[in-house]
């Protein structure tokens, strides 16, 4: 968001999404404000689906054909090692811990317990 999100509107043109434009600004925000509420422990089940499904479209679309492993030593330089993209475990790992959180919940110190508490209470 701080570098604008014309440099992932050109990636998602290259990748041939729909609505390049509208996306270039939905993902971010997603990521943002999702991460955000799970931090905060707020509306885990709601904030947790577009997450999920953004995660989803990385591997599907972009980490998929690295395969699985996450540090792939490609060379080595005078300042240390050089490393290949990425593979789709940790888009694996983002999606299991969301799903994760989902069926658990998010905790006695979450904002979801707060508003359950508040909300036992008066009922």
């Amino acid at each position: 968001m701080s570098r604008g999100v014309a440099g992932f509107e050109k990636l998602l043109i290259f990748m041939h999404v729909p609505f390049p434009h509208l996306l270039s600004w939905i993902v971010p925000l997603v990521e943002l404000l999702g991460g955000f509420a799970i931090l905060l422990g707020a509306f885990i089940s709601i904030s947790a689906i577009p997450m999920i499904l953004v995660m989803a479209t990385a591997m599907l679309g972009i980490h998929l054909k690295y395969g699985f492993s996450a540090i792939k030593t490609i060379g080595l330089s005078t300042n240390g090692p050089l490393f290949g993209p990425p593979g789709y475990e940790v888009n694996l790992l983002y999606i299991a811990g969301l799903i994760s959180l989902m069926i658990t919940g998010a905790g006695v110190l979450s904002v979801d317990s707060v508003i359950k508490t508040k909300k036992d209470r008066t009922s």
